[in-house]
């Protein structure tokens, strides 16, 4: 008898009684019993052992069935040992393969065999189940083995070759619709993994099953961005769900909530000022950092994150970190709670007067420059200011970043300590000798210098005569005879000049310079060359409403009262004489200390002396009063009108 029964489908039951009928029709001998137990026998053989019987259309074929059905028929002994007629066999068979599968529905079975095309797997047919390969493969991994029970779901009983057409993909799917339907009845959560960011919130896949995570309910606070959470998984209640329509609506935040809630709980009966408690940094802002203590938030503020200077929380601490933290205060009726981490570790400011006293040499690095100087952090939680006047004895120093700059390692000087408002004093500039100490050693008053003039301003000029020593050349100082209304009309800066000491303060660190002290004061000269009564040439300038200033040397002026320019009454002086006309006067009157000379047109060539003068007012000419001639030639007759 053949054994081939792979490659031809199972004979089935239905099939069993055409065999029985030709046996009839082909052997009319045989009995009764013998068919039937002929027809028992052809209902358990394998199609290829039937296919392969001759066609009973000869009488010879009848002994060949009829010794095949008394073949079958002999007894057949049980596992017991008892034997059990043919009919009983049949019935058992055909309860064997007659489970009450159908199609479109879940069941179980047992995988048989694996191909690199299917897995076959036994779910109590008739004949076995297929499924393809790729729905038990993760990646290159194949996720089950031969003996494995799995479910499966029936797409087909018999499809073309004879086997059923099984899905596990398709078994898993309605088993996940169950499971969240399920989940939404009973209030339960599901775990799901986002698989992308979508208008209005996120895509969540839940064994296969899509659902959709609002914005709003990704969080117990709005998420800025939505995109942290993609392809990570997620515990989600399900708040709606609607089969037909394959819409399922989930929530995040209602897990958060219970969470938080019960967490809450607990955190607030074990909450109290001045323990030290484990959190969670949870969000930073530029004013500090929201700490999860277990359902309720702490804020930690950047004044209580280190005993320095920090510019930004996030220097310190990064979202999700866990840290210790000290209850600074707790309401417990708002819920509100202040943390501490500086005071996890003593306050360094507790010894500095003792271990930074005045005079101390120290070493830092440069933490931060700003416009008035820079912070130099000598240990952790201690910074000192190097102000900008204090950088440098010779330098001028506009911005303390031209000298130093971030990082930058430094040598100071501690000048002040003040422990009560943590501030320390440094000067970077008395780590060099001070050029003021010496420089009445080396200078005296009257010594010739040369520098360069640095700057100017309205009242002078500074002249820089060797590193950190300037001196002011003060605008009147710059010349005898000029009138110089602004340094710059007489110098430029970085010009080269020489120029004489006339003054040294050590304590105000001020030296006093004048370039007209080169020569001989002209005025004194004037003064020495010249006496009242002497006629002198000159040429006017300018006027002023009481006379006519009259230059005779250059840079020495005269003032001639409107009452002088000419024998006749005269209101104003342009009346009787001109702007840049050159003629004789007589000097009237000489003042050395205060610079003044008075002249007078209408007494050239007169003999008599001069009787009496009046003070004049010469205006910016450096001149003060009017000379008043009340009688200079008692002979003359009009003199007296």
């Amino acid at each position: 008898m053949s054994t081939n029964n792979v490659s031809q489908p199972a004979l089935g039951l239905s099939e069993a009684p055409e065999v029985v009928q030709a046996a009839v029709e082909s052997a009319q001998p045989v009995s009764a019993p013998t068919i039937a137990e002929t027809a028992e026998a052809a209902a358990t053989a394998t199609a290829p052992e039937v296919a392969f019987i001759p066609a009973p259309a000869e009488a010879d074929a009848v002994p060949v069935i009829a010794e095949a059905a008394k073949e079958a028929a002999e007894p057949v002994e049980t596992a017991e040992g008892d034997e059990m007629d043919f009919g009983k066999i049949l019935a058992a068979h055909e309860q064997a393969h007659s489970s009450e599968i159908n199609e479109n529905e879940v069941v179980k079975g047992r995988v048989v065999k694996i191909t690199d095309q299917v897995v076959v797997i036994d779910v109590g047919y008739k004949s076995e189940g297929i499924v393809p390969i790729a729905e038990f493969k993760d990646g290159d991994k194949i996720t089950v083995q031969p003996g494995d029970e799995i479910d499966v779901f029936v797409k087909q009983l018999e499809n073309n070759e004879g086997y059923v057409e099984l899905s596990r993909a398709d078994a898993l799917r309605l088993q996940t619709w169950d499971q969240i339907e399920r989940a939404s009845k009973e209030g339960t959560n599901v775990i799901g993994r986002v698989t992308d960011r979508i208008k209005g919130g996120l895509r969540v896949d839940i064994g296969g099953i899509q659902a959709f995570l609002p914005g709003s309910q990704v969080d117990v606070r709005p998420v800025r961005n939505l995109d942290s959470f993609r392809n990570k998984e997620i515990e989600v209640r399900v708040i709606k769900v609607n089969k037909k329509r394959g819409n399922i609506v989930l929530s995040r935040k209602v897990v958060l909530e219970e969470i938080v809630n019960s967490a809450k709980e607990k955190t607030l009966k074990n909450l109290e000022e001045g323990i030290v408690i484990e959190g969670q940094v949870k969000n930073i802002t530029e004013y500090g950092a929201f700490i999860d203590l277990g359902g309720i938030d702490g804020l930690l503020h950047i004044t209580d994150m280190s005993w320095g200077r920090i510019q930004n929380p996030s220097e310190l601490f990064k979202v999700g970190e866990n840290i210790q933290v000290k209850i600074l205060k707790f309401d417990r009726d708002k819920e509100r709670v202040s943390l501490g981490y500086k005071q996890l570790i003593p306050d360094p400011w507790a010894t500095t007067v003792e271990r930074y006293a005045i005079g101390t040499r120290v070493k830092g690095k440069v933490a931060s420059v700003t416009d008035y100087g820079a912070f130099i952090e000598l240990e952790p939680g201690v910074e000192g200011l190097v102000h900008v006047t204090e950088m440098s004895w010779s330098k001028r120093v506009k911005h303390p970043s031209k000298l130093v700059g971030p990082g930058q390692e430094v040598e100071a000087v501690v000048l002040e300590v003040d422990q009560h408002n943590r501030r320390i004093s440094l000067g970077i500039k008395q780590i060099e000798p001070n050029p003021w100490d010496t420089i009445a050693a080396r200078y005296g008053i009257g010594t010739r210098v040369k520098g360069r003039v640095r700057n100017l301003t309205d009242f002078g000029a500074f002249v820089e005569i060797e590193d950190g020593i300037d001196g002011l050349v003060h605008v009147s100082d710059i010349s005898w005879t000029k009138r110089i209304k602004h340094p710059s009309e007489a110098l430029k800066k970085n010009q080269e000049v020489e120029a004489v000491i006339t003054a040294i303060d050590i304590e105000g660190r001020r030296l006093s310079l004048s370039i007209k002290d080169l020569e001989p004061n002209a005025w004194d000269r004037f003064f020495d060359t010249h006496k009242l009564g002497d006629v002198v040439s000159g040429k006017v300038t300018r006027f002023a409403n009481f006379g006519a200033f009259v230059e005779l040397e250059d840079g020495i002026e005269g003032l001639c009262h409107v009452s002088e320019l000419s024998e006749q009454h005269v209101d104003k002086p342009e009346d009787a004489i001109k702007v840049g006309q050159k003629q004789q006067f007589k000097i009237l009157k000489m003042d050395r200390e205060a610079r003044k000379i008075g002249l007078s047109a209408r007494a050239v060539g007169k003999d008599e002396p001069i009787i009496d003068v009046r003070s004049y007012s010469s205006g910016d000419s450096g001149m003060a009063g009017l000379f008043e001639v009340a009688d200079y030639n008692k002979g003359n007759d009009d003199s007296k009108n």
